[in-house]
């Protein structure tokens, strides 16, 4: 047996894939002519369709029923309890109502959020070519079974593990590996001892084809692929409450537990005060009713809605609402570096010849027969300089865009034409080598090398010159040396180019070794997948804000270390760790590694690495934020804190996988999103605040009923609470969520994972300070209209009472009051420590209109008849609007008063 058992890695398997070929045919109970009809379809039957478990979407009923749990609605269903129960049941429908319509609401919105991607192609191919009572065929590819012979030539997507039979193929296997470079596998290549995915006669789901033709028999399907595997390990991680959901039901508990607390402590309290029982039981509902911030749930879910909606317009599509708030706390950011901080496209930057280094651009002889024996061994296509339409290996298009632009470009067909043999790239030897008939000879064969420089030139004997090769002597071997070590050093990827002509009549050799000796090196070319232009600027305002970035790949450390560099990205000298040496760290030496507070350039990195690093980051504390595009991120996306995948080049597993898609795979947007969070963040505090500070004014009125035995009528009924915080308080809270950023957002460091959303501060400002001020303006105006009509404390207002029309008129007062109260709050909590004048009054016109709408619906409730009935208020006189307007001014005026004294040097 070679390498593992057919169960090892998770993967059951009807054969070990790695075993001698005859013994894995007569497991897999197949032959090189494929199977028949009849048993491919019993197999199907056996062993299923070839495609991966999908994670479910939303399980609408448990997580319909998980809004109704809520520690909030939980304290509204206990007072809608106690209405039924004390003969209002109005009341009780009102406040069962209140529970629906936020339950419905909130779930809505998390099931709009998560089928924002859900249109996302899948991941495998739709068909594939096998060949079935022993004729080539094309049959969709979940029908694909163990045992099926599977043709495959380039372009063509791998739709399963197989073993091949015969031929050579170049296959692209980075969405397992994270390896940016293709890699060659021959069904004459028989390793042993190594890697099922180091094997170099095996293919893998999930891959795709860049050059060649094989036949392959099926090993797996499936979940039992290599693919799905990792598809396996991705879903065995569970998600878990991201800080703003967590925060926000720390905060519901507590209220919830005040609530009740007060309920039940004030109900004995209101019995001693000479209540009767059905008076002491609507206080109590006032008070749970009254210390519950209904508008608080809907609010923060439309908010982080909004924020979803914005960021989907800037190119990145979040599938959680509450991930919007967790990219403000973000502290780590772990990316890839293909595509994400590169442009995932390969440019020609630099020649060298024997002159020395030149430009792409410089027109010479000799740069002419480097570029065009480098575009001869290809087998892209460069779709005509679009790298959209471009086919094959990047660097080999690179190479073909390079020939173009130089007017040296020959068609795929043309190139065919001339080819008589090809030695494809070995990423053993990192040769590549094609016989070609050159210069119209039609028996001289001319061969084409390109490589690795360290391979190209041991067998180089000559150096290209003006007048033509000449013997290589050593001090040029040295200067070719000198020339590879300054392009590896500015991180570019270099090829060597080189040729020999063979004998006129010599036929061509069958052994690459006889064709790859005394070459004559033509000169080198030097490329790069360049940063995108913006990534630089992107990663010092992460540093700005006190947030790391580590890279995290597959590709090769030297290579990822030099991007990361002209990014900005670990200094000067980014530390780099292989995925062996992480093997070899102990946990506590993985977490003093991260511990240190700088940046890593981890390299070669497993799928289950990057799990290990995303687990130690987050036991540090941080909030990590980890980007990719291949099957093998997936596992440690859904780990992360927030998992961020490609929407252009990603897989459909990791996006799967992920908590947001960029559109646009750029890592500037990432940067985006936080700005996003972290204002997001400082707008759902200042909702908060706002809905809070008026618990008081809301709490006080049933106090002094209570506390007066009844001397003092209710200035407020729950109705018109819920009015309050339902009609009036969610617009402007709202409204508060598009507040723009405030000076300096992204020039703090990020807030702890443990820091409360609500914290000592906040409900200082909105209980002790906001909310007294709003309670007592609204008594005070409560009392003012009650002694003007002459009442006294003790005297009847009920119904048929002389002051009964005075009474309601108070409380509508005390209920208007308190709207004027929250047009003052929603100005004053526009800033936490600047000046209205530094914000600008009109910089945030929505909450503008918002108080409007407001003021027009309390301004409807009051005189609307439908409202007298509904929420016991009644029309006001001109002096009575007069005794409130006052109130915005002196509650902002108020704020901003102490505002400007903590300003004070």
């Amino acid at each position: 047996m070679r390498g593992r058992t057919a169960h090892e890695g998770g993967a059951a398997r009807l054969a070990d894939p790695l075993e001698p070929l005859t013994l894995l045919l007569q497991h897999l109970r197949s032959s090189p002519e494929g199977l028949s009809e009849r048993e491919s379809a019993r197999r199907l039957l056996v062993h299923g369709p070839n495609a991966l478990v999908r994670r479910g979407g939303t399980r609408w009923p448990g997580e319909l029923g998980r809004q109704f749990t809520h520690p909030l609605a939980l304290v509204l269903a206990v007072a809608a309890v106690l209405a039924w129960f004390s003969g209002s049941p109005a009341l009780g429908m009102a406040i069962t109502a209140v529970i629906v319509l936020n339950a419905a609401f909130a779930f809505f919105q998390e099931v709009q959020a998560e089928r924002a991607v859900e249109a996302l192609e899948a991941f495998l191919p739709s068909h594939a070519r096998v060949l079935r009572d022993g004729r080539p065929q094309q049959v969709e590819a979940v029908q694909l079974v163990p045992g099926d012979v599977l043709l495959v030539e380039e372009g063509d997507s791998i739709c399963a593990d197989a073993r091949l039979l015969e031929g050579e193929i170049q296959v692209d296997i980075s969405t397992l590996t994270g390896e940016s470079e293709p890699v060659a596998r021959s069904a004459d290549s028989v390793d042993t001892g190594v890697p099922l995915l180091h094997a170099r006669d095996v293919v893998f789901s999930g891959t795709v084809c860049t050059g060649g033709q094989a036949q392959a028999v099926v090993t797996a399907t499936g979940m039992h692929t290599e693919l799905g595997r990792i598809a396996a390990l991705t879903a065995r991680v569970v998600r878990e409450d991201s800080p703003l959901e967590h925060q926000v039901k720390r905060v519901a508990w507590l209220i919830a537990a005040v609530a009740v607390g007060v309920g039940i402590g004030f109900l004995p309290l209101g019995l001693l005060a000479g209540l009767g029982w059905s008076a002491a039981i609507s206080f109590a509902i006032g008070l749970l009713v009254a210390n519950v911030p209904e508008g608080l749930l809907p609010t923060i879910t439309l908010a982080l809605a909004v924020g979803v909606r914005d960021l989907a317009r800037r190119g990145a599509v979040v599938k959680r609402l509450s991930a919007v708030e967790t990219l403000g706390s973000t502290t780590v950011i772990c990316t890839d570096k293909t595509g994400t901080l590169t442009e995932n496209h390969m440019r020609v930057t630099s020649l060298w010849t024997s002159d020395g280094p030149t430009t792409p651009q410089a027109m010479t002889p000799r740069t002419d027969l480097v570029v065009v024996a480098a575009a001869a061994c290809t087998n892209a296509e460069s779709g005509e300089g679009t790298a959209d339409e471009a086919k094959g290996d990047p660097t080999e298009v690179a190479l073909l865009e390079l020939a173009s632009a130089r007017g040296l470009a020959t068609t795929p067909a043309q190139r065919a034409a001339r080819r008589r043999h090809l030695f494809p790239f070995d990423s053993r030897l990192k040769l590549m080598t094609t016989l070609d008939e050159w210069n119209g000879s039609t028996t001289a064969l001319t061969a084409h090398t390109k490589g690795a420089p360290e391979e190209v030139l041991p067998r180089c004997t000559h150096l290209q010159h003006p007048d033509g090769p000449v013997p290589l002597t050593e001090g040029e071997r040295a200067a070719v040396t000198a020339a590879m070590d300054d392009y590896a050093a500015a991180g570019l990827r270099v090829l060597a180019v080189a040729d020999r002509t063979l004998l006129a009549g010599t036929p061509a050799p069958a052994d690459r070794r006889e064709v790859e000796r005394d070459l004559c090196l033509l000169g080198l070319v030097a490329m790069n997948d360049p940063p995108r232009p913006q990534v630089a600027a992107a990663i010092d305002l992460a540093h700005q804000a006190g947030i790391r970035v580590h890279v995290v790949t597959g590709d090769y450390g030297v290579t990822a270390a030099a991007i990361a560099r002209r990014v900005g990205i670990g200094g000067d000298h980014p530390r780099i760790v292989t995925g062996s040496e992480l093997d070899q760290l102990s946990e506590p030496e993985l977490d003093q590694l991260l511990a240190t507070g700088g940046e890593v350039v981890f390299a070669r990195s497993t799928p289950e690495a990057k799990l290990r690093i995303a687990d130690a980051l987050r036991a540090e504390g941080q909030v990590v934020a980890m980007t990719g595009d291949g099957v093998n991120d997936a596992p440690a996306l859904r780990r992360a804190d927030i998992g961020i995948a490609m929407g252009r080049s990603g897989t459909d597993v990791a996006r799967e996988a992920s908590t947001m898609v960029l559109t646009d795979d750029d890592f500037t947007t990432i940067v985006t999103a936080i700005q996003a969070g972290r204002r997001i963040y400082d707008n759902v505090r200042k909702f908060i605040l706002y809905i809070f500070a008026h618990a008081v004014p809301e709490i006080v009125p049933f106090l002094a009923f209570a506390l007066s035995g009844g001397a003092v009528p209710l200035p407020l009924t729950v109705l018109q609470i819920l009015a309050i915080d339902l009609g009036t308080d969610t617009l402007p809270a709202l409204a508060l969520s598009r507040e723009p950023a405030e000076p300096g957002a992204m020039q703090r460091p990020p807030r702890p994972r443990t820091q409360n959303v609500i914290d000592r501060a906040m409900l200082l400002r909105a209980w002790a300070f906001l909310g007294l001020i709003s309670a007592f303006l609204v008594m005070t105006a409560f009392a003012t209209v009650l002694l003007r009509a002459g009442w006294r404390p003790g005297d009847p207002v009920g119904t048929g009472s002389p002051l009964h029309h005075t009474y309601r008129q108070a409380t509508t007062v005390t209920w208007a009051g308190i709207v004027a109260c929250q047009l003052g709050t929603a100005v004053a909590v526009r800033t936490e420590h600047a000046s209205l004048r530094t914000v600008g009054l009109f910089t945030n016109r929505p909450l503008l209109a918002a108080l409007g709408i407001a003021l027009a619906f309390a301004v409807a409730a009051v005189y609307l008849p439908a409202a007298h009935t509904v929420l016991g208020t009644e029309a006001l006189t001109p002096g009575q609007w007069a005794l409130i307007a006052p109130f915005p001014v002196i509650v902002w005026g108020a704020d901003e008063a102490r505002r400007w004294y903590r300003r004070r040097p």
